[in-house]
């Protein structure tokens, strides 16, 4: 009833449930027992959500969301200047719509916001995308396969050589091909930046060279406001590529603050706004504005179901400022050689949401052998820790990090993110590695779960 626009891995008829299959050697170390829910009561119960990203199929010419489709078919470096994102002072210039005498709020989102919509516009884009999907079948076995998407983004920031965009991380994840389409309909190819996987944030970048000079004079870099300031029952305006067809905009208010909500595709918690704005597929990673016309919220997801209606969600900008700026200045992933590739030598494993129910464990990888000699040996990374970020970016999978290695060469040195087991507690440390260059024969190396060595 409750789906994810972006899981497919569970779709499957008639699939035995999988499993932990555990390598030679995996003990852990007084594992903590799992974490009972918090009883907050059937107001505060957390609801499955679905990501409002959009995916295509080309049956008789019909665009379809993903889950559908699914079904249907398979069953740089550091800049050198630090670039941050800012928030705007509050207006007090007027804005469309009645307000209180009293304290000067908004009292109808309602009313024409064409205004607000005509100055924001230049900073929202359009993000296509081709995402690498896999699909385990009893018939046809393990297959890949591209499946074009459709999102959106908000212009934040611009360093030397970049315009930076911040969107949802479900939006670019396993992608192929990503173009950003900007207000004048120009479409300008680019390159992931940095992307945190628990709060579902990412910015990619756009390099300014490949932009049109017509089209850097039609943009603009968003106000962001305070979220923190927000009410209940303010005006809100969502602006976003619904279904695909371009930017549209809604108007609603907001419904509640804080609301703890879960996501069907990992189990992730987050805390986000809610509002009645209509929040489509396409959607994800548009602006949710506040009267002013500053960004409020990240728009991430909707409540679906047929006896709900009106229940979209929004990642609250103010809580997540810091993680965007940090985002912001990560290397842009642009892939090396192969020769040129980095190398951790770690054999390791996935963690994820079964595992770490099962053991107690943080989701991320597991790190079960250093080998002697390799790059991880001449640091302070140990056996038995977990990798939950690589340079400032989430990895959950051994496949996450085996990714994020192809965008960094030999020599190059990268700060992991680690959760050590210290007196039976999980400590988070930050771990400097001077990476190795790729041995030729690493794809035959011996993993736990069969994947090869990174």
């Amino acid at each position: 009833m409750y789906e994810d626009f972006n899981n497919y891995s569970d779709i499957h008829n008639n699939e035995e449930e999988r499993k932990p299959v555990l390598p030679e050697g995996f003990i852990p170390e007084e594992p903590r027992q799992p974490k009972q829910p918090k009883k907050h009561g059937l107001a505060r119960k957390a609801a499955l959500l679905t990501a409002a990203a959009l995916l295509f199929g080309t049956v008789s010419g019909t665009t379809m969301v993903g889950i559908n489709m699914a079904a249907d078919y398979f069953n740089g470096r550091q800049n050198p200047t630090r670039t941050e994102l800012t928030t705007v002072p509050a207006s007090s210039g007027s804005t469309s719509g009645s307000t209180d005498s009293a304290d000067g709020t908004q009292l109808a989102a309602t009313l024409d916001v064409s205004s607000i919509v005509e100055k924001a516009m230049p900073s929202i884009v359009a993000i296509n995308n081709k995402m690498l999907m896999e699909s385990n079948n009893w018939f046809f076995g393990t297959q890949k396969y591209e499946v074009p998407s459709a999102g959106s983004g908000i212009i934040i920031g611009q360093n030397d050589t970049e315009l930076l965009i911040v969107t949802n991380n479900h939006v670019v994840e396993n992608s192929e091909d990503l173009q950003v389409v900007f207000i004048d309909n120009q479409s300008v190819g680019a390159s992931i930046k940095g992307t945190d996987s628990t709060n579902d944030l990412a910015v990619i970048a756009v390099p300014l060279a490949d932009i049109p000079a017509d089209t850097m004079s039609q943009i603009a870099i968003a106000a962001v406001g305070d979220s923190d300031s927000l009410k209940v029952g303010q005006g809100v305006i969502a602006i976003g590529n619904a279904l695909g067809y371009g930017q549209s905009v809604t108007v609603g208010y907001i419904s509640a603050l804080d609301r703890e909500v879960t996501t069907s595709e990992d189990g992730t918690t987050r805390t986000l706004l809610q509002t009645d704005a209509a929040i489509n597929p396409g959607n994800s990673g548009g602006a949710l504005l506040n009267m002013n016309g500053e960004v409020i919220g990240i728009n991430s997801a909707k409540y679906s179901d047929t006896s709900v209606e009106g229940m979209g969600y929004a990642i609250p900008i103010s809580k997540v400022q810091d993680i965007i700026n940090e985002l912001m200045n990560t290397k842009t992933r642009n892939e090396v050689e192969a020769d040129k590739q980095g190398y951790l030598g770690i054999q390791a494993l996935t963690i994820d949401q079964q595992y770490a129910s099962t053991f107690g464990m943080p989701k991320g990888v597991y790190v079960y052998k250093i080998t002697e000699g390799g790059a991880a040996s001449k640091s302070d990374l140990r056996e038995k820790d977990i990798i939950t970020k690589f340079d400032g970016s989430s990895v959950s999978t051994m496949e996450d990090l085996q990714k994020m290695l192809t965008y960094y060469e030999g020599g190059d040195t990268v700060t992991l993110t680690v959760q050590s087991l210290e007196n039976g507690e999980y400590v988070e440390r930050q771990v400097e590695i001077t990476l190795d260059y790729k041995p030729a024969d690493s794809s035959t190396a011996e993993g736990g779960n069969g994947s090869p060595m990174p």
